[in-house]
């Protein structure tokens, strides 16, 4: 009985820590969300946390035709840089962990520091290197940043994946007169989906949320979204309604995948984890 009644305690403290860190976790969701459905006579401090007197669904259509080009930027942006560092990173992780040559070991050692250089300390030297290519200030230059800069983590991922796929198949495939793409394209790529799903997600998440490189590398034109939010709360007198309905709509993209893929970067993430 005395277990029965720790254990129920115990039940019972879990779920509301749980619940008070969830409320606590919510509560800018909630302030964006009632601040976005006011008109911008009723925004005040003292009545930030109430609800509207009216609703004003007026403010979703009214950012959404500020944003619209932001968005679409967004979209080429996000979904070209993800394919492309996906798929050189599988490339890699290919090379890598299957086609290892001489000194393979050292050179994937110092690819692997890209991953701890911060966005802030490449600026000026991308910046430099864009113009130079007559890349800066356009969505082309902006993607092969997020690519290359895409690569270390993705490289590592799909590495790590790949070792787990028995040697003994590229064996096979070599004795059979396969090369290299043969191989990857035959063997290895129908075994990457999970390691696919991971980086994508990865990539997706860091990509659509990145504001550093977007207002430094880009025209107005070619702004991404992040950037078009900032803007929309720019200037002395800033109508609030419009900003939170805006970061809605940016969040609603990457908020429906992980609700309906999470389980499965969850999955992604843990495959070959462990060897049976």
């Amino acid at each position: 009985m005395t277990m029965t009644r720790t254990s129920v305690f115990g039940t019972i403290l879990l779920y509301s820590t749980l619940g008070l860190l969830a409320v606590l976790f919510l509560m800018p969701a909630y302030m964006a969300v009632v601040t976005a459905l006011k008109l911008p006579a009723d925004i005040s401090l003292p009545s930030a946390w109430e609800l509207p007197p009216v609703f004003n669904w007026s403010s979703f259509a009214d950012a959404a035709a500020m944003l619209r080009p932001n968005f679409v930027n967004s979209v080429i942006l996000t979904i070209t840089a993800t394919i492309g560092s996906t798929v050189l990173g599988s490339l890699n992780g290919y090379v890598f962990s299957k086609w290892k040559f001489k000194g393979s070991e050292v050179v994937f050692t110092l690819f692997l520091f890209g991953m701890f250089i911060p966005y802030q300390v490449i600026l000026i030297p991308l910046f430099q290197t864009l113009r130079a290519m007559n890349l800066y200030g356009g969505l082309p230059g902006l993607i092969l940043a997020h690519i290359v800069y895409g690569l270390p983590i993705t490289s590592l991922i799909f590495r790590n994946f790949y070792s787990q796929i028995p040697t003994a198949l590229i064996e096979s495939g070599r004795l059979d007169g396969a090369g290299f793409f043969s191989i990857y394209l035959r063997i290895v790529f129908p075994l990457s989906i999970p390691g696919f799903v991971v980086t994508s997600l990865w990539q997706f998440t860091q990509i659509w949320n990145e504001f550093l490189w977007g207002i430094c590398l880009t025209r107005h034109a070619d702004n991404p979204i992040t950037v078009g939010l900032a803007q929309l709360a720019g200037g002395q007198a800033v109508s609030w309604n419009l900003p939170m309905a805006g970061s809605i709509m940016a969040a609603v993209p990457v908020l429906c995948i992980y609700i309906f893929l999470g389980r499965y970067f969850i999955r992604g993430l843990l495959a070959g984890s462990v060897k049976e």
